[in-house]
């Protein structure tokens, strides 16, 4: 097991690192940026904000995706470009993309643990449900005060995002009402919430949610990613919608190019 665990702790910090690298064939998209104080968090954030090319030419009220690795030099540009992509094929509605740039990436996308070997990744962990509080609390009130939004929020996360978005389906599902993750960390706090999906469905909201998730052959992440579709199948929980997309030809660093049409796709056409 120890050996397990240093095998994925090596893995999470060589492969995190590319939600923190700047994508050169991503164009930056026409966006604003301000910035927040969070007293959940205690610092001050830099929230990005995408806007469909209609946001200016109508007075509609849109949609709201958020995600963290939301900087400019993170995931913002690539996710932005794709959302305007499909809205131009007509695949998906129009919509608002919010980024939160990360500080302490580690701290706020990771739940507690009682795991040694995962608390060795940063010097701080555990800190998603202060980070879960700034968003719901501080951040959605500022958006919806600086933009013209609807009631419907999606979220959306690769890796350690991944993770914190499966754990706020689970903890807290009336947040959003669409989440979306590639390659969850699920290992986290030795598959914590895998091992705890039962409980959490039998206490699931009635209002229907919507995840899409998907794992790829890195170790540590398609056992889990598996798992997690198999309990879903077995509960079906009929105010659950869920689509599991396991990718064995993908690696960790490439999953999320590769699947990340269809999952926005499928996880924005209610009709699917």
């Amino acid at each position: 097991m120890k050996f397990i665990y240093y095998n994925l702790l090596v893995i999470l910090v060589v492969l995190t690192s590319f939600s923190t690298v700047s994508h050169p064939n991503d164009p930056i998209p026409e966006h604003e940026t301000f910035k927040v104080y969070s007293k959940q968090i205690g610092e001050e954030r830099t929230i990005n904000v995408w806007t469909p090319v209609n946001y200016k030419t109508n007075a509609d009220s849109f949609p709201v995706m958020y995600m963290a690795d939301g900087g400019i030099e993170e995931d913002f540009p690539h996710v932005a470009n794709t959302l305007a992509k499909l809205i131009q094929e007509n695949k998906i509605k129009p919509l608002i993309l919010v980024g939160i740039e990360n500080t302490q990436r580690r701290r706020d996308l990771t739940g507690f643990t009682e795991v040694a070997k995962d608390k060795e990744i940063a010097p701080v962990v555990g800190g998603s449900e202060k980070f879960r509080s700034f968003i719901k609390e501080e951040l959605f009130p500022e958006i919806n005060k600086r933009y013209r939004t609807t009631t419907e929020k999606s979220i959306i996360g690769e890796s350690l995002s991944g993770l914190f978005v499966v754990e706020t389906f689970f903890l807290t599902p009336d947040m959003f009402d669409n989440y979306i993750a590639f390659d969850p960390s699920l290992w986290w706090n030795n598959h914590y919430l895998v091992r705890n999906t039962k409980k959490y469905l039998a206490n699931f909201p009635k209002a229907e949610k919507r995840i899409w998730f998907a794992g790829s052959n890195t170790e540590g992440i398609l056992e889990y990613t598996e798992d997690l579709a198999e309990i879903l199948k077995k509960e079906n929980s009929l105010n659950v919608k869920w689509n599991y997309s396991p990718e064995p030809k993908e690696k960790h660093n490439t999953i999320f190019r590769a699947t990340k049409e269809k999952a926005i796709s499928w996880t924005l056409n209610k009709t699917e």
